[in-house]
């Protein structure tokens, strides 16, 4: 059991991981040549018995040629030619070194397909001749070509003219053999006829209108007599050309809004070197919308357009069909300008369903304009389901607002001021907010003093229950009427006053019409003449006279006393 352990985990991984690492090796070395060594991504051959004769190849299926990024040959003397083909496979090469061999010959067109290489080293070889072709199109950082047997000749000078150009640290030591077999070192060589090309362009004035046509001439000298040739790069619009000698043209009709920017450069190439000139298109153009999509929400809600135009169109927008003016809460952004494309949003902050409508973009520049509609809907409105209600709100901005330049679309300093609809919204609602407190208010007042009056109405304890609303205690006065009720104040602010007149309640009739009801209980009381003009301070509670029912209308009259 703990073999099976010791076999499987970590230890299994770390054996198969092994494993495969011999198998890519076995590999690599069934496609290695003879006298070479191979790696995933390096080439050496160094061993010069039995040696190779011509350039390393890997085998075909064997091997990922394109992942080879270094190839190292030194001490191969019968390796003499690199052909056009031998090293196309290693698209990915970097570094080339090909020193003490016999190398005599190197194809035109052997690099042609290795844009990748930056270091080039043929030291101690057979080279007599060597063309600039070879590396025209790399952009080398280094070029060894020390202790080759050069001849001197013109088609060596572009090496000369490479050293003057450019800088290194380390000046090589380059010598070549003139018709005396002698060696010169090459920063002195002089030879007649022998020259870098000139280039002159002559362009008129290359900002034009979409659709029209120019034509280029170019004119080109040197000695050797030059080649000439035009580079239109990715040039959209139809073009032809025509040379003769030293003389060319170049011919572009109906020119595209799409070459705006492009350049065209017209090159004189010979033995010693290439020269130069070019001039850049300018092509005015109306704006076009090329994109305008539904709103999009991120940091910011953002309808998103793409504008074409030169020059720079200014943009507009309107919101159901009037102006709208943008602040800080709604704006124009632009993100990314290529030239004559400008990508960027309308932005806006915090909408809300007073913001649902059709937002129109225009474009427009000296050479016409361009428009384009989209339906925005950021939120549904309160109480309705989302997207329930197909009318939107007629917000009209009716202010004008000078049209936004690209770039500029923030600066308010020259427009009229006026409400945006974010201000709008936000006032909207704080109304009515306000308006549903002060009725929630209201209402709870109305509700308590309906309860209160309710309460008092209907109490099962008399008069007793409305001491808490201020009432004062019972008293009688003669001839005031049936079933007085006397408070502290006078008689008619009592709330009591005239209780029972005209009441039809069953117990109405009893306790004679001198009478204060105290529940649902009727009792007759008389007045006493000798509390009138005592005030409720002067009353104390051993000064009240005792009252008693009078037994008929002639104590009445006695004011019956105890």
């Amino acid at each position: 059991m703990s073999s099976w352990m010791r076999w499987h985990g970590p230890a299994m991984a770390r054996l198969w991981g092994f494993c495969w690492l011999l198998v890519c090796f076995w590999r690599a070395a069934l496609a290695c040549p003879t006298s070479c060594k191979c790696s995933a991504s390096r080439i050496w051959c160094n061993d010069p018995s039995p040696g190779i004769m011509a350039f390393p190849r890997l085998e075909p299926n064997s091997a990922e040629p394109e992942n080879i990024t270094e190839i190292f040959i030194a001490n191969q003397k019968r390796l003499e030619v690199i052909n056009e083909d031998d090293v196309e496979a290693y698209v990915g090469l970097k570094n080339l070194t090909i020193v003490d061999s016999g190398l005599k010959f190197v194809a035109y067109k052997a690099f042609l397909k290795n844009s990748n290489l930056q270091h080039i080293n043929f030291t101690r070889n057979k080279l007599t001749s060597l063309s600039r072709k070879h590396f025209r199109h790399l952009d080398l950082s280094e070029l060894i070509l020390v202790g080759n047997p050069f001849t001197c000749s013109c088609d060596i000078m572009w090496i000369k003219t490479l050293q003057e150009t450019k800088s290194s640290p380390e000046a090589q030591d380059l010598y070549c053999l003139n018709e005396s077999s002698k060696n010169i070192p090459l920063a002195n060589l002089q030879i007649p006829n022998c020259g870098l090309p000139s280039v002159n362009l002559a362009a008129p004035n290359l900002t034009v209108e979409e659709g029209q046509s120019i034509t280029l001439f170019c004119s080109v000298a040197g000695d050797p007599l030059p080649n000439m040739y035009w580079d239109v790069g990715n040039l959209v619009s139809k073009h032809t050309n025509e040379t003769s000698n030293t003389q060319g043209s170049l011919r572009i009709t109906n020119i595209s809004s799409d070459d705006s920017g492009k350049q065209i450069s017209c090159v004189a190439e010979n033995l010693v070197g290439e020269d130069q000139d070019s001039v850049n298109i300018t092509v005015h153009f109306a704006p076009t919308i090329t994109f305008l999509e539904s709103p999009t929400s991120d940091h910011h809600w953002c309808i998103p357009f793409t504008v074409k135009g030169n020059p720079k169109p200014a943009l507009q927008w309107f919101y159901n069909g009037a102006i709208l003016n943008e602040s800080k809460y709604i704006c124009t952004k632009i993100h990314v300008t290529n030239h004559t494309e400008y990508h960027g949003c309308l932005q806006l902050d915090n909408p809300t369903h007073m913001n649902n409508g059709d937002y129109t973009l225009i474009a427009k520049n000296e050479y016409g304009k361009d428009e384009r509609q989209i339906s925005a809907h950021f939120m549904g409105w309160p109480g309705i389901d989302d997207g329930a209600n197909p009318n939107y709100p007629d917000l009209l901005y009716e202010d004008w607002t000078a049209a936004n330049d690209i770039g500029d679309t923030t600066n308010r300093s020259n427009e009229i001021p006026s409400t945006d609809v974010a201000d709008k919204t936000g006032r909207e609602h704080l109304s009515v907010y306000a308006v549903v407190v002060i009725a929630s208010v209201v209402g709870f007042c109305l509700l308590v003093m309906l309860f209160l009056l309710k309460l008092a109405r209907h109490s099962k304890f008399g008069m007793k229950d409305f001491s808490w609303f201020g009432f004062g205690k019972v008293k009688s006065r003669q001839g005031v009427g049936p079933a007085s009720v006397i408070s502290n104040d006078d008689d008619s602010a009592s709330p009591l006053h005239h209780i029972s007149n005209g009441s039809n309640t069953p117990s109405s009739s009893e306790g004679g019409p001198d009478a204060v009801i105290i529940g649902m209980t009727k009792i007759p009381v008389i007045e006493n003449p000798q509390y009138f003009g005592i005030t409720n301070s002067q009353l104390k509670p051993d000064t009240f006279p005792s009252m008693r029912p009078c037994p008929d209308a002639t104590a009445a009259k006695r004011h019956c006393h105890r």
